[in-house]
């Protein structure tokens, strides 16, 4: 038999050493890398030792097979995420930031799919029973036939759920999971990944939905190695900032439906009340003309949705001006500031750049660079453009504006909350311009010239 081999991984990223070291070569974190022993020594690197296995059945790609069955939970922007509802037999995980309202969803999610009709049963490794119950008398959810148990043992967990046989398992959360034929403390790499593959293991075999809470790391990703993001099937992403009430329940992967779908949420008093129209709650508090205001048409999935981006410019008494960005890829302003400094000759050089994506929003999607750069250019000109406007349109190195996808449906979104006219590159394919006056722009240079007189 092989002699077990001491392994040192890290907790950060999951990355494995030979040996131990104060700092993770594959991340960078200090102190990060523990000695783990290994979860098993496993079969000689000479083959299987003559043991045989079952032989797969083969199907060919023509094979018609249903659709998987769906459970609606009643909550549109919970069921729009899953993808229509949530698939018998599917792990998901969710991640979010300490104090975001990770708990609050699935225990609401818990209650409306048992008001379904769904058998559920909730069980809580960070928060003791009378916890949750205060929560839930809060919520108004002390009615709903959810089921509820405080436990770290995850042998004992499975044998209850086998026991009980639920539709739906919510596991609060994975990191506190506790494997006892694993050799380490909850929490660390070896614990989650084996914890999380005991559990999608009994999702698939037993035909039960299990949805586990993840912590996330100081990066924002998902704490543990990231093969528990590559064994579950759907991976929802819970965002917001503390000082606002909207809340962004977003998909990053979907094995059943589409990636990058969002469902928006405000937190309440009474917990998170959905939001069917997030243009209008991202745009309740604008004012109708304010330099360096400009609203940015987007899509999110398959939703539009309008937000506004603010940006103020100021004379910096720093050798080395501020560049401060909330809800937008700190990299990709640089490459803004940069291109208009190149392409247009407009300078911010000792000038402080603050940006920011009102309401909590986090933008992702390149079609925002033209409204970033109008929201620069509108606050640096001390000019603001019409209220009634909105902007999109990819930005190039080169400054030439590239078309972006799906241009119909953010002017239809725009037309909707009352807009009249868009701002956009040409070569976007618009069939139907929904009434709009529409301003195709080929480069950044026409676009800072008509729209700013500068340039």
């Amino acid at each position: 038999m092989a002699k077990p081999v001491t392994i040192f991984t890290c907790s950060a990223c999951g990355a494995s050493h030979k040996k131990w070291s104060g700092r993770c070569d594959a991340c960078g974190e200090w102190n990060s890398i523990q000695e783990e022993a290994p979860l098993s020594t496993g079969p000689s690197s000479k083959g299987l030792g003559g043991m045989k296995g079952k032989r797969m059945a083969l199907t060919d790609l023509g094979t018609e097979e249903e659709p998987p069955a769906r459970d609606s939970a009643g909550v549109a922007e919970l069921d729009r995420v899953l993808g229509g509802g949530l698939v018998a037999a599917s792990a998901t995980l969710v991640g979010g930031d300490p104090g975001i309202g990770k708990s609050t969803l699935l225990l609401q999610a818990a209650a409306a799919f048992a008001r379904s009709g769904l058998k559920v049963i909730y069980v809580s490794g960070e928060e003791a029973t009378a916890q949750v119950r205060m929560r839930a008398h809060r919520l108004g959810l002390t009615d709903s036939p959810v089921k509820l148990a405080a436990e770290t043992n995850l042998r004992n967990i499975l044998t209850t759920l086998e026991a009980e046989k639920p539709d739906l398992a919510i596991i609060d959360s994975i990191q506190t999971m506790w494997l006892d034929t694993v050799d380490s403390a909850p929490g660390s790499v070896s614990q989650v990944r084996a914890s999380a593959h005991e559990l999608v293991s009994f999702a698939k075999s037993k035909g039960v939905s299990v949805m586990l809470v993840g912590h996330v790391t100081k990066e924002g990703q998902i704490a543990g190695p990231r093969v528990v993001e590559h064994m579950v099937d759907t991976v929802l992403y819970f965002e917001g900032e503390r000082g606002h009430q909207f809340r962004i329940l977003r998909s990053v992967k979907n094995r059943f439906g589409p990636a990058d779908e969002i469902g928006v949420f405000e937190m309440t008093g009474r917990g998170l009340a959905e939001v069917p129209n997030p243009s209008a709650l991202f745009l309740s508090d604008r004012k109708e003309r304010a330099p360096g205001s400009v609203v940015f048409a987007g899509i999110e999935g398959t939703r539009p949705v309008l937000v506004e981006v603010q940006a103020l410019v100021a004379p910096s008494s720093l050798s080395q001006p501020r560049r401060a960005v909330v809800g937008w890829d700190g990299a990709r302003l640089s490459m803004i500031l940069a291109v208009l400094e190149a392409r247009v000759g407009i300078s911010f050089q000792g000038l402080d750049v603050y940006l920011n994506i009102a309401g909590g929003m986090r933008i992702k999607e390149p079609a925002a660079d033209l409204a970033i750069a109008a929201a620069l250019l509108s606050a640096r000109e001390d000019a603001a453009l019409p209220a009634e406007c909105v902007v999109f349109g990819e930005l190039s190195l080169s400054g030439a504006l590239r078309p972006v996808a799906q241009a119909e449906n953010r002017l239809k979104e725009a037309a909707k909350l009352g807009f009249s006219s868009a701002i956009a590159p040409e070569g976007c394919k618009i069939a139907d311009g929904a009434g709009m006056d529409l301003k195709l722009m080929p480069d950044l240079t026409q676009f800072t010239g008509d729209i700013f007189g500068a340039g």
